[in-house]
């Protein structure tokens, strides 16, 4: 019988696991807390817990880490680790250190099916989606790792945010993703709050409708055209669910949403979407001057990250300042991403180059390219 991964269940499920094994409640929280507030795997290291449930455990279940086949260090403090998720298919976490925050941007698939045109990901093609206990593994790892590495006090974060911004379109793997949420937000695991947990999206509005319902975090949403016509070409999501929709969607989200505000990404890219035309049409778009509803948000300028074969190019440093100073002058809150990770292939829309392509993309490379990129963030 293949023995359980207990890195599947948030606390409720976990819960109902143990009631199956005939433990109550709070068995289920002290091993909880083992394996999230600790680290711990080994059963038998888990002093607290009832020799007889130790012992049962070791026979029916484990905690099952992602093996690590790769781990890069960037110059500036940036660690990238590539995890096997077996059948030749692997997928990439990313943590950024910053001097208020450490971030890790978490992968929900290997590769990507939604094909955005500037995205090394979506290039890769789609494998699978990730289970509950693949994405959790993912912090497991990263922050209990840290803390050795790190020599952090007992109770001391190494992970401060949490970024759903790496491989995949999270959202299209909606029933992994929640209890991995629930699990990050937990106070009997990681302890996150709902405004340091980011799930950010393409645009797939009934997921997000679900997700307001269900367990509204911080939201970001992929944006990178103030158009439907330069939108459908970026993003071919958004020939399903076009703006308007979208924009609905992201003001009914706020009614739950532990911010105020949606965060939009903007991927700036040279004579594609970087133009005073293009920053115009954006404020009118967010005000609900251009049809679509009223939208409280602020704006991340994203320097688009070259991959083989993009034939993009990254918008001057002079573009993106004009281009911030339009939103900015309108009353929109408005930054400017720094690249962080370039030199390891762990930048925004870079989450690719480790990973062996999975299915055909030759058809979709036979369209004209239009030129962008996506890209993680940390959640201020």
């Amino acid at each position: 019988m293949e023995r359980v991964n207990l890195l599947d269940f948030d606390l409720d499920g976990l819960t109902a696991y143990c009631a199956g094994l005939g433990e109550k409640r709070f068995r289920a929280v002290q091993l909880f807390r083992w394996i999230h507030q600790k680290g711990e795997a080994r059963f038998d290291l888990m002093s607290d817990l009832a020799r007889g449930l130790r012992e049962k455990l070791a026979t029916v279940a484990d905690v099952r880490p992602l093996p690590v086949v790769g781990e890069h260090a960037s110059a500036d403090g940036t660690i990238k680790w590539l995890f096997d998720v077996g059948h030749g298919n692997a997928v990439e976490a990313v943590f950024i250190p910053e001097d208020d925050r450490g971030t890790l941007c978490v992968s929900s698939q290997a590769g990507c099916a939604v094909g955005c045109r500037f995205c090394s990901t979506g290039h890769q093609g789609f494998s699978r989606n990730l289970s509950t206990g693949e994405i959790t593994a993912q912090l497991w790892h990263a922050e209990h790792q840290l803390r050795r590495r790190l020599a952090l006090p007992a109770g001391q974060r190494a992970i401060t945010n949490v970024v759903m911004m790496g491989m995949g379109e999270p959202l299209q793997n909606y029933s992994a993703l929640v209890p991995a949420l629930r699990t990050m937000l937990d106070d009997h695991g990681y302890g996150l709050s709902r405004r340091r947990v980011t799930v950010s999206t393409s645009g797939v509005v009934p997921m997000i409708e679900r997700l307001r319902q269900d367990c509204p975090v911080a939201l970001a949403v992929s944006l990178h055209a103030p158009t439907d016509a330069l939108r459908d070409q970026l993003v071919p999501l958004n020939r399903k669910y076009p703006l308007g929709e979208l924009l609905q969607a992201c003001q009914h989200y706020l009614d739950q949403a532990p911010r105020d505000f949606i965060t939009f990404e903007y991927c700036m890219l040279d004579g594609v979407n970087d133009q005073a035309e293009h920053a115009q049409a954006l404020v009118a778009l967010v005000s609900g001057r251009a049809g679509a509803v009223r939208v409280p948000c602020k704006f991340n300028l994203i320097p688009f990250n070259p991959f083989p074969a993009s034939g993009l190019r990254r918008s001057s440093k002079e573009q993106v300042m004009s281009f911030a100073r339009i939103l900015q002058d309108a009353g929109i809150v408005t930054t400017v991403r720094k690249t962080r990770g370039e030199d390891i292939d762990a930048a925004c829309g870079q989450l690719a180059g480790e990973v062996q392509d999975r299915t055909s993309v030759q058809a979709r490379m036979t369209r004209p390219v239009i030129r962008i990129a996506s890209s993680p963030t940390s959640a201020p």
